[in-house]
């Protein structure tokens, strides 16, 4: 297995195909910044839950995938913003809303990962990993 270059759009993608496979759950190497992101996402109420297992000495990240009453998926879309080959910064006032405030991005900050709304409220900018709506 070749080595991942982008392990945030690795992770975005384990969690799209997921949903589209309607699989109750998907296993990724883990990492913090990935974990941060999980984190992000279940306080949110996108995933269910996250959880993360040791399995010889490498750490696993598995995502609970959540979905409505009628099977509809929480997820409608799922998108990287800043990649490796084009790094997006945003000030603390220029963060912008995903579907008119209806979804959320999730920046890396120098106080940490959090949702743009929190980056708003704390004057912070950052990268923009991803939008989620």
């Amino acid at each position: 297995m070749a080595a991942v270059t982008d392990p945030i759009a690795d992770l975005l993608t384990r969690i799209r195909n997921g949903v589209r496979a309607r699989h109750q759950r998907v296993d990724m190497p883990s990492s913090r910044l990935k974990v941060e992101v999980a984190r992000i996402l279940k306080d949110e109420g996108y995933v269910s839950n996250f959880k993360v297992s040791e399995e010889g000495k490498k750490k696993i990240l598995r995502v609970f995938l959540r979905y409505g009453t009628k099977g509809e998926s929480i997820i409608s879309t799922l998108e990287r913003v800043s990649r490796p080959g084009r790094r997006v910064y945003v000030g603390a006032r220029e963060v912008p809303q995903v579907l008119g405030g209806l979804g959320i991005n999730i920046l890396t900050t120098p106080r940490g990962v959090m949702t743009g709304k929190a980056a708003r409220r704390a004057g912070v900018g950052g990268e923009v990993l991803c939008k989620v709506a």
